[in-house]
């Protein structure tokens, strides 16, 4: 064997395996959305005890939870219900699951199934030895009851997760507050998408900077909630107008980012980004998040952004579950 083939070799075999699973109706509907966008080097799955809704979704493989005793009619917006459907169908889960690496946990917090199951998969994975990350909605603050069960749920679910993203989407008005309610919510799957699609694609292909498993590993696996911004900007001092706008509208409110545990960054952009603007991202941060623990970044160029630049930062254990109201 040649060296060039023992390196391929070893660099096939060291590539981590990503799984992207979303349960229930609000994280079957994201993952449909982001099967779409062809994510490299990912599986998709979606779980959920609504047969119905299940038929309609895009994902690489699909699962009806608790099928024995819903019967593929839902769990009616009880989380319990949720939770011991996930317990019927955890062979199932576990099976898909077994040879991942990394898995992306995404749900809609305040129903049934995804709040109620969330916690149960997350707590498998992690028994498992796989890095979990939690990406969640929570529910508007005028859905006072959802809110309230949304909020347990995520407290549930940040004790299983390496770390727990959260998008509240009473934050949404603040990015899409004038855009018609499917286009509204449509970018919160596409914060999500995006979100997932940079750190896999990141991780598993090469990149103009490369973020390795280890290197996301040190800055998720703290816990806590995490927050997502993202930031677009062209012409002059575009990555100081992309990472301002990144870290001034993250989907959680979230007032002081000085204490930061972690920060992950991601810049795309096209053939005439520059090594130098990469950089020049960590250096921001630096500024606005003197105490930080970690910072690390990926790039890649993607030629659709011609003259542009495109950040997202994570903020990783930014908040206390006890803290979300």
């Amino acid at each position: 064997m040649t060296l060039d083939s023992r390196i391929s070799e070893l660099a096939n075999a060291a590539k981590p395996t990503v799984a992207i699973i979303g349960l229930g109706g609000a994280g079957c509907n994201i993952v449909s959305w982001i099967a779409q966008k062809e994510i490299v080097g990912s599986k998709i799955i979606a779980a959920d005890t609504d047969a119905t809704h299940l038929m309609g979704v895009k994902a690489g493989v699909k699962i009806l939870l608790g099928e024995q005793t819903y019967q593929g009619k839902g769990c009616g917006g009880f989380a319990e219900r949720g939770t011991e459907a996930a317990r019927e169908s955890l062979k199932e889960i576990k099976q898909e699951l077994k040879d991942s690496n990394l898995i992306f946990i995404i749900a809609g917090m305040g129903g049934g199934s995804g709040t109620g199951a969330a916690p149960v998969v997350a707590e498998a994975t992690r028994e498992a030895g796989i890095l979990t990350i939690g990406v969640v909605t929570l529910p508007f603050g005028y859905e006072v009851i959802r809110r309230k069960k949304g909020i347990s749920g995520i407290k549930a679910l940040s004790a299983q997760c390496d770390s727990l993203v959260v998008i509240d989407n009473s934050r949404l008005k603040t990015i899409a507050g004038s855009l018609p309610l499917r286009e509204g919510f449509a970018v919160a799957n596409e914060f999500v998408g995006n979100f997932i699609k940079n750190i896999t694609e990141t991780i598993t292909k090469a990149s103009l900077v490369n973020l390795d498993y280890s290197d996301l590993r040190s800055v998720v696996e703290r816990g806590g909630i995490s927050a997502i911004g993202i930031g677009e900007a062209e012409g002059e001092n575009r990555i100081e107008k992309a990472m301002e706008q990144a870290l001034s509208t993250p989907l959680l409110d979230v007032t002081d980012i000085s204490g930061t545990y972690g920060v992950l960054i991601h810049i795309s952009g096209g053939e005439d980004m520059t090594l130098g603007e990469v950089t020049q991202a960590g250096e921001i941060i630096l500024q606005k998040a003197p105490n930080t623990g970690r910072i690390v970044w990926g790039a890649n160029v993607d030629e659709s952004l011609a003259g542009r630049v495109k950040v997202t930062a994570v903020l990783t254990c930014v908040m206390d579950p006890n803290k979300l109201t």
